[in-house]
């Protein structure tokens, strides 16, 4: 991954922050945002529309945690955007939320072993003409330092910080999400940057007003779980047999109630069954790597690995950017532009999360 941006911030000033991120990507970040717009009118989702959820997610991220309205602002600031198209970026799950599109998503597997860390193993599939417009970066100037991947304007999304608390992804879909509350995106970078452990990032997810759904894949140096968002709460799941693996539907029965239909299943359904078979099937994975195989797929089985078809248009034109691998025991990713297919032939990059950051200046 060579010539991908790596971008690295480190203001203990937030918005401050935001402004050292904006400027690194000003040369692409309007054309992330145009292709967006573009995404967003491809679901019938029109600009004046977009800005109006973006007010709205504006004053929820405001209400929660402030300090995340000026980073986006800075962001904004750096890059020549005006502010509500960054929320907009931020907030580009919740605004999706809308469109009821039928898609294929990511897949994610932790385990917890009976002794040592956890570690775990996570696919992005995305809309290929989006690959462009994501990259690397490292974080600094929060309580804990972190790394991991993240789209252009993104405050945060896959990643482990410096305590060695690792964050994997999936996106969900309930039948009550709507735009309006604190975007998991930024959630994903509070998480990142605030919480030492397991249990404090779930007590941060638990404080915030949470509109649209996802599920957090938690992994400390001692625990791993799972956080299913959703607007009715947020529900944890533990490893079962010392596996935790997600896909894009919901699997606490709480919030399973309420699943969006036609979403994700049956392709949900069957990647998570497939990955399950393969981790019973196979010899207990050691380490991070041991997990890549669990993620392949060929032409006919349920897709791990996405390919777009070659008559696939835009909107329908899926893959995986990215293989990301955690390891909290290390404090450190390793991420992979590409899928699980290209793990023995492409370029890992590893990213060292730094250390412990001081305090936010006042």
């Amino acid at each position: 991954m060579p010539t991908r941006p790596h971008v690295v911030v480190a203001d203990p000033r937030p918005h401050a922050r935001g402004v050292q991120r904006g400027q690194q990507l000003r040369g692409s970040l309007p054309g992330a945002f145009e292709l967006y717009q573009r995404l967003f009118r491809t679901f019938g989702i029109g600009e004046r529309d977009v800005r109006d959820h973006a007010l709205r997610i504006a004053d929820a991220v405001t209400a929660w945690d402030d300090r995340y309205t000026e980073e986006i602002e800075g962001v904004a600031a750096g890059s020549g955007l005006a502010p509500w198209q960054l929320m907009a970026l931020n907030g580009r799950t919740e605004i999706l939320s809308q469109a009821g599109a039928v898609h294929p998503e990511c897949s994610t597997v932790a385990v917890a072993p009976r002794t040592g860390a956890p570690f775990g193993v996570q696919t992005w599939d995305w809309h290929s003409e989006l690959d462009p417009f994501w990259h690397i970066h490292a974080v600094g100037g929060t309580r804990f330092g972190f790394v991991g991947l993240t789209e252009h304007g993104v405050l945060g999304k896959i990643g482990i910080n410096s305590a060695g608390l690792g964050l994997f992804f999936n996106i969900l879909g309930h039948r009550d999400d709507a735009p309006g509350g604190v975007p998991v995106h930024v959630l994903a970078a509070a998480v990142l940057g605030d919480a030492a452990t397991v249990d404090e990032a779930v007590e941060l997810l638990r404080s915030a007003r949470i509109r649209t759904s996802g599920a957090f894949t938690l992994l400390d140096t001692e625990t791993a779980v799972c956080a299913e968002l959703s607007p009715v709460g947020v529900p944890v799941l533990r490893p079962v047999d010392g596996y935790l693996p997600h896909t894009n539907h919901f699997l606490d029965p709480t919030n399973a109630r309420g699943e969006k239909p036609g979403l994700y299943e049956p392709d949900s359904q069957d990647r998570h069954a497939l990955i399950l078979s393969r981790l019973h099937a196979g010899p207990a994975p050691a380490r991070a790597e041991d997990l890549l195989e669990c993620l392949h797929s060929a032409p006919g089985q349920p897709r791990l690995c996405c390919v777009p078809a070659a008559d696939a248009v835009f909107g329908d034109r899926w893959t995986t950017l990215a293989t990301v691998l955690l390891e909290p025991a290390e404090r450190a990713a390793r991420v992979l532009a590409g899928s699980p297919l290209q793990a023995h032939d492409g370029h890992w990059v590893g990213l060292p999360a730094g250390e412990t950051v001081s305090e936010v200046a006042e």
